[in-house]
């Protein structure tokens, strides 16, 4: 005997998350991997600038300096554009600000490749800087959203999206570089700006809108979040969070610094070994290979076995295996490299991963996208900054000392790490 349903009862037969406007597990998925390719785009456009200096240096007759400038002209609008975008996103959405946002940053490589001027190159860089502001605090918003307070899932897609990042920032570089042989690099750059505009229409078109705010998913698991929240104190909207959110902002700071300063002195602490151009670039690539696969492995790791547990783990290790850097002949480093910038890289997906569950509400119920501006602007900054400083310590101690004192930075994470265990939700991992 068959009966026809009737739309009361298709009603109740689709999924309870769908009735509620929660997402659905399609939903999420999209959410994430149209993240992730704006992550791998953006940090792209981000790190194919190293691939264009010398070109710039040879047409527009820059000297080193200058060539900093330019790189800092892109770097310092995206950081200083971070808070902002979080605001746009509140009037006009973050899928119509992030889409607008991969467009600009597209125009402005294209306009790079118009530029006859280093005044227009300059202009053209801080536009497409600006585009890319957008990515890191609305994409990771997105995501963390998406996957609502389930810290397990958020933090292993985090993790992926994080590691999306390190594919772009290795694909693009690649991909210009291969363009250049063939055409001139204007040209290069304007099928690269192609690449971006197609991306935005693809996020304006099919990314899914998460509704704002920190909701969230239904289910028992998240009713525990709520109560734990609840009866532990640490509501998005106390100061127990917001300082636990500084504790966060402050050890994200340090732990890019510490990259940051290693990253600048590796290739003189391998010359001093003897390493040619070649094994130079070579152990580079080790550092970046295993970077890629310490942010996904560590965002994995973090929910499994805790955030601070990760984090002690990781910057105890890097400190060791900097000095171990330092102090080892040439071909033990390079076998050391690898696993290396799995431990310079992993810490920052358990960070990104803890933002949501410290991000403080507000009215708008955009709190999270404003705490990931926040946060991103520090560790960008810190990026931008923390070579200036570590170059004129090693002005005055020297390279081997200055990269000692990278290894410290990391040792100092330990306390700050240590209070912030307080400042989490009892019993998430």
């Amino acid at each position: 005997m068959s009966a026809t349903r009737s739309p009361s009862s298709t009603l109740s037969s689709r999924p309870q998350a769908e009735q509620a406007g929660q997402p659905t597990p399609r939903s999420r998925s999209r959410v994430l991997w149209f993240s992730c390719v704006a992550h791998a785009l953006h940090d792209g456009y981000t790190d194919m600038i190293y691939v264009l200096l010398p070109m710039w240096q040879a047409e527009f007759g820059l000297s080193y300096g200058a060539l900093a400038l330019l790189r800092g002209i892109y770097g310092g609008t995206m950081a200083s554009l971070q808070l902002p975008a979080g605001w746009l996103a509140q009037r006009f959405g973050h899928k119509a600000v992030l889409a607008s946002g991969t467009l600009l940053a597209a125009i402005g490589y294209a306009a790079a490749g118009a530029s006859g001027s280093l005044v227009g190159l300059c202009l053209a860089l801080a536009l497409s800087g600006s585009g890319s502001s957008t990515q890191h605090p609305l994409a990771s918003g997105a995501v963390s959203r998406a996957y609502g307070l389930d810290a397990r899932r958020a933090r292993n897609a985090l993790g992926i999206y994080n590691f999306s990042g390190d594919l772009g920032k290795a694909a693009l570089p690649a991909a210009v570089s291969l363009l250049v042989a063939f055409m001139p690099w204007r040209h290069a750059l304007w099928v690269i700006a192609a690449l971006g505009c197609v991306v935005a229409a693809a996020l304006a078109l099919w990314m899914p809108s998460i509704a704002p705010g920190n909701a969230p998913a239904k289910g028992p698991a998240s009713g525990q979040d709520r109560k734990r929240r609840e009866t532990s104190g640490t509501s998005a909207t106390g100061n127990n969070a917001r300082t636990g959110f500084n504790l966060l902002f402050a050890i994200g700071v340090l732990d890019t610094a510490v990259r940051m300063g290693l990253l600048m002195f590796l290739p003189f602490l391998l010359t001093a070994k003897g390493a040619s151009t070649p094994v130079i670039g070579t152990a580079l690539a080790l550092v970046f290979i295993g970077g890629a696969a310490g942010k996904f492995a560590c965002g994995w790791l973090g929910a499994r076995v805790g955030v601070i547990g990760t984090v002690l783990a990781t910057e105890g290790c890097t400190a060791v295996l900097i000095v171990a850097v330092m102090l080892c002949p040439l071909v033990p480093a390079l076998v050391l490299l690898p696993l290396l910038g799995v431990m310079l890289n992993g810490t920052s997906s358990v960070l990104y991963g803890t933002v949501p569950e410290l991000a403080p509400a507000d009215h708008t119920g955009m709190g999270t996208e404003k705490a990931f501006a926040l946060f991103y602007t520090g560790t960008i900054g810190a990026g931008a900054i923390a070579p200036v400083i570590y170059g004129f310590l090693g002005d005055h101690i020297g390279v081997q000392g200055a990269t000692l004192a990278a290894a410290l930075t990391a040792l100092a994470i330990y306390p700050l790490a240590i209070a912030l265990r307080a400042h989490l939700v009892p019993g998430k991992p």
